[in-house]
This record gives C-alpha cells, sequence and structure tokens, in this order.
C-alpha cells in the first residue's frame, strides 16, 4: 500500500493522464453471458467455428441466424455487472479513458447509457456487436433494440434500404478487424499510461497485441494466468466485477 493507502495499481489509475482498458469475455461473466462455447441444447453439436464464419452463413444462414438469435435472447436478460459500471462512471466522470473491448454483447454500452455517457468515441467494439445488424448487399446497418426470433427463413432480417439479407455485424472466423477502428485501437493503446488488461484470455490476436504497446503500467485482472501476465506488473487473480471498482474507485 502507499502513503495514501491505496496500492500502487490503484495510484497508478489516479494519477493516469491516458488509460485504456482492454475487455474480454471474463467482464461479462459475472452479468451471466453465456460463454461463446457453452452448452446449450442444439448447439453442442457444432463447434463455434462451424457457425460463426461467411462459409456457414453462405451455407446455411437460417442455422447461422438461429444461433445469434439465441444468443441475443439470452444476453437480453443480462445487466451489466459492477465493472461495467465503473468504467461507465469513468468516462461519466470525465477520465481520457479507451475501452477496448472484445466483447459483442453490448453490456458496456448500455451500462454507458445509464451513466448518461455517450460512449461511441471511446468505446472500440474490436470484434463487432451482437445488436448491430449488416446488409451483405449493400453495407447498410442498424441497430436493434430487442432480440430477433427466427424461426423460418421468412424471419431472417432484411435490409429496409435494398431488402439483401443482413448478416450480424460481428467479426467472424476467417475475417479481419476493421482496419480504421483497429488503428484507433493501436493509438489508445500506444497514448495510455496505464493499460487494465480486464477478462480476457490473451490468445485472441491482433486484440491481445494491445497490451504490449503501452510503455506505462501494464494492469491484468483474471482469474487465471494468461499469456499476457508475463507483461504485466501487477496481476491481479480475481473478478472484473470486484477490481475495476477497486481501480477506479
Amino acid at each position: 500500500m502507499t502513503a495514501t493507502g491505496r496500492s500502487p495499481a490503484q495510484e497508478w489509475c489516479r494519477r493516469a493522464e491516458r488509460l485504456a482498458v482492454l475487455c474480454g469475455a471474463g467482464l461479462s461473466v459475472a452479468s451471466g453471458v453465456p460463454t461463446f462455447r457453452g452448452p446449450a441444447g442444439l448447439w453442442r453439436q457444432y463447434r463455434p467455428e462451424e457457425l460463426a464464419s461467411p462459409t456457414a452463413f453462405a451455407r446455411d444462414p437460417l442455422l447461422v441466424w438461429q444461433w445469434y438469435a439465441q444468443r441475443q435472447q439470452a444476453i437480453a436478460r443480462c445487466r451489466p455487472n459492477a465493472g461495467h459500471r465503473a468504467l461507465a462512471q469513468a468516462l461519466a466522470a470525465g477520465r481520457r479513458l479507451a475501452v477496448l473491448t472484445q466483447n459483442v454483447d453490448g453490456l458496456q454500452q448500455r451500462a454507458c447509457a445509464a451513466a448518461g455517457v455517450e460512449a461511441d468515441d471511446q468505446i472500440e467494439e474490436l470484434h463487432g456487436c451482437l445488436w448491430r445488424l449488416r446488409c451483405t448487399a449493400c453495407g447498410a446497418r442498424r441497430m436493434l433494440s430487442t432480440a430477433l426470433q427466427i424461426d423460418t427463413p421468412e424471419d431472417l432480417p432484411r435490409c429496409a434500404s435494398c431488402g439483401g439479407l443482413e448478416r450480424p455485424a460481428v467479426v467472424w472466423f476467417g475475417e479481419g478487424l476493421d482496419q480504421r477502428l483497429f488503428e484507433r485501437a493501436i493509438a489508445a493503446a500506444r497514448a495510455s499510461t496505464v493499460f487494465i488488461i480486464a477478462g480476457t484470455s490473451g490468445v485472441v490476436e491482433p486484440a491481445a497485441s494491445l497490451a504490449r504497446l503501452c510503455a506505462g503500467h501494464v494492469i491484468e485482472i483474471n482469474p487465471e494466468p494468461t499469456p499476457l501476465s508475463a507483461i504485466a506488473e501487477v496481476s491481479i487473480r480475481g473478478g472484473c466485477e470486484q477490481f475495476l471498482p477497486e481501480l477506479f474507485g
């Protein structure tokens, strides 16, 4: 502890001119978000790679959309947890904070909206968002306000502009990240004086590489060691819902 009673990591965060947080699935675990690979009835017979890909969507868009609709319905019942709220409150307080999220669940955006924060310029959705659709024909995008119910081919979402089939606006296996978005994330990581790795496995590239760009302090929050533990000055073994509020408190 420092003379102020804070831990060194808390003191770094308090004094940081610029912060960046790389958020992974571990941030949303306490909200009850099902894991990407979790068993769920019908989906136990499929590997995620067999559903979350352009090839799978071209082959059977109904099957892929039924899987995504089920995920939307499950996430719609979840609520942002204390970790999401801590980041939203830091943004509301005017902290220079870049949130670089690998999550597609939209919970951080919901936490920001509840805190009265318009965080479009401060949250980089590295892997897209489950609630945003993109037309496969004209590229038009739109946001959903409720989860879809997909039972038959007639239920598949269509573009209001051209009638083309819509897909989830997420990054699938075999697809690259949006380059302009990722360049903004790189700039935020390089500019940060404190970089927090929050609940990510550290194995999904290129997002995992962002933590290595920070020239300042690197803090990891994760219950288990990860490949990024070696570059963290402090590794906190626990949940983001507990320790993000402590770092920003």
